[in-house]
């Protein structure tokens, strides 16, 4: 079983600190923190562009910073590099036939009432604790 260095005081402020960012990207200039939209847009437009890929290398650097410094202990996945890649594949077809993924839906649309945010993380909520439960559970283990 994989341990982690989970704890509430982490997750607080790890969740505060998303809920930062979303803020002051809309109240900076308008936009809604969806990062499969920012990714899609960062690579189909000109428009826009610069600020898109910023926001992209704070989202990668947010988590190398730390780790090349060693704050974080950073475990490899116990899945194999292929179901990993499908994996992928699968939540960016999901992004996408869902218009949005979980930080535009779950974080932005949540905050400003969306019903159509709020059926979006009823739906992958759902379908990931039943995965969870499936792979877990009823495949003796799964992953774990």
């Amino acid at each position: 079983m994989m341990t982690t260095s989970f704890t509430p005081w982490s997750a607080l402020a790890g969740g505060a600190l998303i809920g930062l960012a979303a803020l002051l990207l809309f109240a900076g200039i308008g936009r809604i923190a969806g990062i499969s939209g920012i990714l899609n847009h960062a690579m189909e437009t000109a428009e826009g562009r610069s600020w898109r890929w910023l926001f992209l290398l704070g989202l990668i650097g947010g988590v190398a910073v730390p780790a090349l410094y060693g704050l974080v202990d950073g475990q490899p996945s116990p899945a194999p590099l292929p179901l990993l890649i499908l994996a992928g594949f699968l939540v960016g077809f999901g992004t996408r036939l869902g218009n949005g993924c979980t930080s535009g839906h779950g974080i932005c649309g949540l905050a400003r009432l969306s019903k159509r945010s709020l059926a979006a993380v009823l739906t992958f909520m759902g379908t990931g604790f039943i995965t969870v439960f499936v792979l877990r559970h009823l495949l003796q283990g799964g992953l774990s």
